[in-house]
């Protein structure tokens, strides 16, 4: 029997019972359309490479990414966290949403997992077909890797909890990144940025406190994930300030490396078969 917090209320009668009603999961996902991975597989097999961008360390960088192609994230030089935001590459308001992918997938996402778009379009953006770490599984502490938990490292929380200006969180990595790219400066780029795919990010949650915690990437030197684009995208990434996050996510103190971002454009015909995904199919009335 777990003890009540100081403070509260004593547990009534029913404690054990209610504690020991099974959990329902709140969404079953085997209805959803199932990315055809042994399609992506050959077809990332015939890919040439068509573009790179390099992500300094505590920098952002975009780079937009075709429907069809795959984006690889790597570590080039050392273990390094990066935090991704997906856009619609033609309507920036068609955003990578890290809840509900959360709620579909899992707090950590792997090959087979699906990145999905914000509300009204709601359908897979990108789907993950290769990660190295996948070996990692989840560690006695509870930790995973590639989380759609954390929501970015932002100067807000860092000033409300250290009183200092910092700006090269990843949240300003992004807005600076997001503003380059559109010409239109960080106060329209700032709005679009959102909550973020925490690639090669080790988290999880304290059994005791429930708290979101950190540790250390696995990710070495060479380690990647890869995305599939299942529609036209602009993928922003910042190398996280934190580096390995092993210690800290806002500091100009721990060692960071740069994140090594690649474009891979298969022939057309190795795609035979699949086709972009639509904008979803809700009515929209809301019975108003």
């Amino acid at each position: 029997m777990s003890t009540p917090a100081p403070g509260g209320p004593a547990a009534p009668d029913y404690a054990d019972d209610a504690r020991a009603v099974a959990p329902v999961i709140c969404y079953p996902n085997e209805t959803l359309p199932q990315p055809d991975l042994p399609l992506y597989s050959r077809a990332r097999a015939a890919a040439r490479k068509t573009g790179e961008e390099i992500v300094p360390p505590r920098e952002g960088r975009c780079i937009p990414v075709r429907a069809g192609q795959f984006l690889r994230i790597s570590c080039p030089e050392g273990p390094q966290v990066g935090d991704l935001n997906l856009w619609n590459l033609a309507d920036l308001s068609e955003r990578f949403y890290s809840g509900k992918t959360r709620a579909l997938h899992g707090t950590h996402l792997t090959v087979g997992s699906r990145m999905w778009s914000s509300f009204p379009h709601l359908r897979p953006m990108a789907t993950v077909t290769a990660d190295s770490l996948a070996w990692y599984g989840v560690d006695a502490y509870g930790g995973r890797v590639h989380d759609v938990i954390g929501t970015r490292c932002d100067p807000y929380t860092h000033h409300q909890l250290s009183g200092q200006d910092y700006h090269h969180c990843c949240h300003s990595n992004l807005t600076r990144a997001l503003a380059g790219w559109t010409g239109q400066g960080g106060e329209a780029a700032e709005p679009l940025v959102h909550d973020v795919l925490n690639v090669f990010m080790c988290t999880g949650f304290t059994a005791d406190t429930g708290q979101y915690f950190m540790k250390a990437t696995p990710a070495r030197q060479g380690d990647y994930i890869e995305l599939f684009a299942e529609i036209d995208l602009l993928a922003g990434l910042s190398a996280c300030p934190g580096g390995d996050c092993g210690a800290e996510h806002s500091s100009d103190v721990a060692q960071c490396h740069p994140l090594l971002c690649e474009v891979f454009a298969p022939p057309n015909a190795a795609l035979e078969g699949w086709e972009s995904p639509p904008v979803n199919g809700y009515s929209g009335g809301h019975g108003l």
